[in-house]
C-alpha cells in the first residue's frame, strides 16, 4: 500500500508553506506567530498519522497551543502513546516535513519517512487533538483537520482543554482494557480520577483556607472550575482570578505562572492579603507556582524548586514509614534550579539529585531511571514518576502495623493523584494542597524549609543563537570561544556566585541566569554576564544596562 499522493497534494495546496520562513521542532514543538503556522499544523496532522501507523495504530496526540507565550503566538506539538513527549528521533522528521517547500517535495519527504521507519500504511491511524483558547486556534484546527483527512485518520476532537488533559486522554485511550489502564479518556474521567484521589488523601483533616488561582486568562480557568465542581468539597475552596478567556489581548498579559516567576511579583488583578493563599497557572495550565504576602506585605514565591522539595520530602517520609528500604526517591533538576534547593535536597533530605538539560522531555527521561523520580523545572513545570520497579515493590509490601498500611495506601493514592504523563498544573496543585493539608502547613511554613539565593534571569537578543554550544547539562559554554572564561572570571567576584548562558529553544536570544549571596551582587553579576554576551557574541538591539 502506498500514500495517496493526489489527496495529500490537494490538501497541501490548500495549506501552502510560507516561502520565507524556516520552522524547527524544539522542546515545545513548533511555536511562532499563529497566522504563519497553518501549513505546519496541517503537516503535523500528516505526521501524527504516520506516527500512529508506526506504533501499530496507537493513538497519537496533537495539541495546538503556545503555552505561556502571548496571544498572537501559537504552536503545535505531538504526543506519544503513553502521553509523553514525541520520541526525539521523530523531531527531525517534523522539521523536515514542515520545511518541504512544495507539495511535491512534501510527498517525497513523507515517502522517505515511511521507508526509513518501515511504516505499514495498511494500519488505520488514530489521532486525538485539542487546542487552547487563542484566536488563531480555529484556523489552525481546520488546517490540522485537513492533514488528518488527507490520510483518512480516525480522529477524536477534544475541543478546548489544557495541554496536560490531552496528554492524559492519549494515555487513557492507549491503555483501555489493559492492566495499565489509566482512566476514562474524558474531561469527566480526568476530574473524577484526580478529584477522588485527592479526597482519599485529605479526608478527616482540617480544611484549608480559600485558594486564589490566577489562571492567566487561559484555558485553565474553565477547566479548574469544572474540577472544583467535580470535587465539590470544602477541602478545595477556590476562587479564580484572571479567568477571562473571551476578551482579546488578555492571555498571559501581566499574569500567569511565567509572569509571576520572571518578575517576582503578583499578577495583575490579584492584591495579596497577608495569610491568604495564591497560585498561578500558565496559559495552557502545565506550569504552577504558589506565592503569598507576609505580615509586612512582602511577596514570597514558591516556585518549581519549592514544589519539588515539598513533594520529595513527603514521598521520602511515606516510603520510610512504609518500611520499603530499597525504594528510593530521587530528584531531577535543571541548571535553573536555585543553588540552595540543590543543597537542601542533597545535604538535608539526603536524596540523590541529577541535573538534566532544560526541557521537560530531558527531565522526564532522567526521572524514568529512578524508582520514584520527582522532577520540576524552576518555572513550575513538572511531575512525579513511579517506575515499574517501584510499582512492583509497592505491590509486594505486607504491612505489619497500621502506620505502615496507611503509608502504603497513601503512596497508591498519590500515584492516582499525579499525572505521570506530563507536568500538569491542576494535578500538581492538588498534590501540593494534599501535602499542605496533611502536614497542617501554611505557605509560610512550607517556605521555611530553606531560603532561596537571590537570582535573576535575563534575555539577550542575538543575531544567531546557533553559535552558542553548551555541555554539563547546559551549565558550561563550549562556544563561542572564550566566553565561558569571561563568565567564570565574573562569577569569582561575588560570594556564592553562579551564572550560566544557554541559547533559547524558540527565538534568536540567549538566557543568562545568575545567583549570588545578596540581591545587589546577583543583579550586578547577571547584568555583567549579559553585557559580556552582547559584546562578544553578536548582541542585537539595546545592550543590557549594567545594573546599579
Amino acid at each position: 500500500m502506498s500514500l495517496d499522493t493526489a489527496k495529500i497534494i490537494k490538501y497541501s495546496d490548500k495549506n501552502p508553506k510560507p516561502a520565507s520562513i524556516a520552522f524547527a521542532y524544539g522542546t515545545a514543538g513548533f511555536r511562532t506567530v499563529g497566522e504563519t503556522l497553518g501549513s505546519t499544523v496541517f503537516r503535523c496532522g500528516l505526521l501524527a498519522a504516520l506516527r500512529s501507523q508506526s506504533k501499530n495504530g496507537q493513538v497519537i496526540g496533537v495539541m495546538v497551543t503556545a503555552s505561556h507565550n502571548h496571544e498572537q503566538d501559537n504552536g503545535v506539538k505531538l504526543v506519544d502513546p503513553m502521553g509523553e513527549m514525541l520520541q526525539q528521533s521523530w523531531e527531525a522528521h517534523c522539521t523536515d516535513v514542515a520545511n518541504a517547500q512544495t507539495s511535491a517535495e512534501l510527498v517525497e519527504t513523507l515517502a522517505r519517512i515511511v521507508q526509513e521507519e518501515r511504516i505499514d500504511l495498511s494500519i488505520k491511524p488514530r489521532v486525538a487533538y485539542a487546542r487552547d483558547t487563542r484566536p488563531s486556534g480555529p484556523m489552525l484546527q481546520a488546517a490540522l483537520e485537513d492533514g488528518l483527512a488527507a490520510l483518512d485518520v480516525d480522529a477524536s476532537n477534544y475541543g478546548i482543554v489544557t495541554t496536560p488533559q490531552l496528554h492524559y486522554f492519549v494515555r487513557c485511550l492507549n491503555t483501555q482494557g489493559t492492566d495499565a489502564s489509566y482512566g476514562e479518556p474524558t474531561e469527566a474521567g480526568y476530574n473524577a480520577k484526580y478529584g477522588q484521589a485527592f479526597l482519599r488523601l485529605v479526608s478527616g483533616r482540617d480544611t484549608p483556607s480559600k485558594l486564589y488561582i490566577d489562571a492567566a486568562n487561559g484555558v485553565g480557568a474553565p477547566q479548574v472550575l469544572k474540577l472544583a465542581q467535580a470535587i465539590n468539597s470544602p477541602y478545595f475552596d477556590i476562587e479564580v482570578r484572571n479567568g477571562d478567556t473571551e476578551t482579546l489581548g488578555k492571555l498571559n498579559i501581566g499574569c500567569g505562572a511565567d509572569h509571576v516567576k520572571s518578575n517576582q511579583r503578583p499578577p495583575a488583578g490579584v492584591s495579596l492579603a497577608p495569610g491568604s493563599r495564591y497560585c498561578s497557572f500558565d496559559g495552557d495550565a502545565d506550569r504552577l507556582v504558589y506565592y503569598y504576602a507576609d505580615e509586612h506585605g512582602t511577596f514570597h514565591l514558591l516556585d518549581g524548586d519549592k514544589i519539588s522539595t515539598l513533594v520529595a520530602t513527603y514521598l521520602r517520609d511515606l516510603v520510610a514509614t512504609a518500611g520499603i528500604e530499597d525504594l528510593q526517591v530521587g530528584v531531577v533538576q535543571t541548571a535553573y534550579a536555585n543553588g540552595n534547593s540543590t543543597s537542601y535536597i542533597k545535604d538535608t533530605l539526603k536524596l540523590p539529585t541529577v541535573f538534566a538539560k532544560t526541557g521537560v522531555k530531558h527531565l522526564h527521561h532522567e526521572a524514568e531511571k529512578m524508582n520514584i523520580g520527582v522532577y520540576f523545572e524552576a518555572n513550575g513545570h513538572g511531575t512525579v514518576l513511579f517506575n515499574p520497579s517501584a510499582v512492583a515493590k509497592l505491590r509486594a509490601v505486607v504491612p505489619e502495623t497500621p502506620a505502615q498500611a496507611d503509608a502504603v495506601e497513601r503512596l497508591w493514592a498519590l500515584r492516582d493523584l499525579i499525572n505521570e504523563s506530563v507536568g500538569d498544573a491542576m494535578s500538581d496543585m492538588l498534590l501540593v494542597e494534599t501535602i499542605l493539608i496533611c502536614k497542617g502547613w501554611t505557605l509560610a511554613q512550607w517556605n521555611e524549609a530553606y531560603t532561596d539565593l537571590p537570582s535573576r534571569l535575563l534575555k539577550v537578543v542575538v543575531n544567531d543563537r546557533t553559535i552558542f554550544k553548551t555541555t554539563n547539562a547546559e551549565q558550561t559554554l563550549t562556544a563561542p570561544h572564550g566566553l565561558q572564561l569571561i563568565v567564570d572570571t565574573l562569577v569569582t567576584k561575588f560570594p556564592r556566585g553562579r551564572s550560566f548562558v544557554r541559547p533559547s529553544g524558540t527565538e534568536d536570544a540567549v538566557r543568562v541566569y545568575a545567583e549570588a549571596a545578596t540581591r545587589r551582587d546577583c543583579d550586578q553579576l547577571a547584568y555583567a554576564v549579559a553585557g559580556a554576551v552582547f559584546d562578544k557574541a553578536g548582541g542585537r538591539g539595546e545592550r543590557p544596562a549594567e545594573f546599579l
